[in-house]
């Protein structure tokens, strides 16, 4: 009796060591994921950019055109005005100085989603051949799911001064940024407020053009190899998927677009059998004026160009590449309607920030 009343003790004292050592294991665990979420940037204030990928995860409806690019893409036109206008659903997966081969693999985990009809790309990434800032390399790969797509975006990112675990645990990068926490990192500690209007960035204010850009003589105008092997992995892999791949150059006035990368672009799109539009040379029939439809002298469009842009390119979908109008289907009216009382709430919000009287 007394060595089974022994075992017993032994048995409770085992299981009890046991429950104490599964409750520290999850405080701890739960202390460390607390930590990383606080310290992590939330990007809801002056740098909105870094939280635009993740957005895209919200989505529930399926898009007819995928817009991928830096910020030349994701400032520039409105999906929102696609949507009024044509009918048109689209989404922009950009981010800020998102480089070629973020745009291919943000594109492979896009098609995991959903397969659109047609594809965008802004060609002015062509300029990079080699990973350029750890800052934009977060922005962009952060806010992506785990997948096999943000594996190999990360290794194909990477600074030689960065780690691949500092990105699977970022607790690792980001563990001496107390200094620098503030209010935001607590209010989105756990839920983040919206910043894009499916991708878009919007602005609303007005700063013109001043001058001509003067450009500087670059040694060497001839793309790099890198960036090529990835523009033909993009055309293969929508030309795999029956997606209709459309090259742009946005009509920003600056970084300046040399004459030398225009005709690469020209002579690759016609070798590949690819629509591409330079819209710099189009801004005349777009209607844009770089006195008023740009708030940072030329290197993003405001609203007001944005959403000319968006009607200008929705006739070259409409009518060239065939993309419905999906106004009126019960799947779509819903949702895209509270998509365009967002924007438009964000709109009359802005021009009361900055004083916009119409």
């Amino acid at each position: 009796m007394e060595m089974e009343n022994g075992m017993k003790k032994k048995n409770n004292i085992k299981s009890k060591s046991f429950f104490i050592t599964i409750l520290t294991a999850l405080f701890i665990l739960t202390s460390l994921w607390f930590l990383q979420r606080l310290l992590m940037p939330k990007y809801m204030g002056q740098i909105v950019e870094g939280a635009l990928i993740a957005e895209y995860y919200e989505e529930t409806t399926k898009h007819d055109v995928i817009f991928i690019g830096d910020c030349e893409v994701y400032e520039n036109i409105s999906p929102i005005t696609l949507w009024e206008e044509y009918g048109i659903t689209s989404y922009i997966r950009g981010s800020a100085q998102q480089l070629i081969w973020q745009s291919y693999y943000l594109l492979e985990e896009t098609l995991k989603i959903e397969k659109p009809k047609v594809v965008v790309f802004n060609v002015l990434a062509m300029q990079y051949n080699e990973p350029q800032k750890e800052a934009y390399n977060r922005m962009t790969i952060d806010g992506m799911r785990w997948s096999e797509a943000k594996v190999k975006n990360i290794q194909a990112s990477m600074m030689e001064d960065e780690k691949f675990l500092d990105y699977v645990f970022p607790l690792l990068r980001y563990h001496s940024r107390w200094q620098e926490l503030d209010k935001e990192d607590f209010i989105y500690l756990f839920d983040k407020k919206k910043v894009s209007h499916n991708g878009y960035y919007m602005r609303v204010d007005v700063k013109p053009v001043t001058g001509e850009v003067n450009p500087k003589k670059l040694a060497n105008y001839q793309f790099g190899e890198n960036a090529y092997a990835y523009l033909d992995k993009m055309t293969t892999l929508c030309k795999d998927n029956d997606i209709q791949l459309i090259l742009i150059k946005a009509p920003s006035t600056y970084p300046y677009w040399y004459e030398e990368w225009e005709v690469q672009m020209e002579e690759y799109a016609k070798e590949h059998d690819l629509a591409y539009y330079n819209f710099l040379e189009l801004t005349e029939q777009v209607g844009l004026d770089y006195q008023t439809d740009t708030y940072d002298a030329g290197l993003h469009l405001n609203l007001s160009g944005a959403e000319k842009m968006a009607r200008y390119f929705g006739t070259i979908l409409r009518e060239e590449f065939q993309i419905p109008d999906h106004r009126g289907e019960a799947e779509y009216e819903e949702v895209w309607k509270e998509k365009v009382e967002f924007y438009n709430q964000e709109r009359e919000r802005q021009k009361r920030v900055y004083g916009i009287i119409e």
